[in-house]
């Protein structure tokens, strides 16, 4: 990581997203195909609760290819996350299904996706995906003695037993 990235996102851990921003920016003329400054900038402007701003340095982070899969899968998710919280859910299903095919271990994509999904209206679908995922992920005793139940019902739960 560029000295200058990790002063400015130094700032951003310690409160000083402000700061952080104007730092990062001033860095973006000289260095515009940086893909982790993208990212960081993005990062930077979700912080300050500035979604619409971050989503064309997310798009470009991922446009000019992050250098590790921890960058990438952040990005992804951010950037979902951020098309959910601006209305643009089909953006945000497509890109965090793909998140969720690129990096099946990690379960914070599943859970964004079961947003999106219900922001589509596909209520039935995001929970049957949180329901397996609380099954899979949760280590509190009294989910896992009814993970196999919580499994079975997860993808039936419009159906009704005679």
């Amino acid at each position: 990581m560029n000295h200058s990235i990790e002063a400015a996102v130094a700032l951003r851990s310690s409160g000083r997203a402000e700061e952080a921003r104007a730092m990062l920016l001033q860095l973006l003329p000289a260095d515009s195909s940086n893909a982790e400054l993208h990212y960081q900038l993005a990062w930077t402007h979700d912080v300050l609760g500035l979604e619409r701003e971050a989503v064309p340095y997310y798009e470009q982070s991922l446009a000019l290819g992050l250098p590790d899969d921890e960058q990438k899968a952040g990005a992804m998710l951010g950037l979902g996350s951020t098309y959910r919280t601006l209305g643009q859910y089909a953006e945000s299903r497509a890109l965090l299904e793909q998140g969720v095919l690129e990096f099946p271990q990690r379960a914070e994509f599943k859970a964004f996706l079961a947003m999106a999904l219900h922001n589509l209206g596909a209520h039935t679908e995001a929970m049957e995906l949180l329901l397996k995922l609380l099954a899979d992920s949760s280590a509190d005793a009294g989910i896992q003695d009814y993970k196999k139940a919580i499994m079975f019902y997860a993808d039936k739960l419009e159906q009704v037993w005679p």
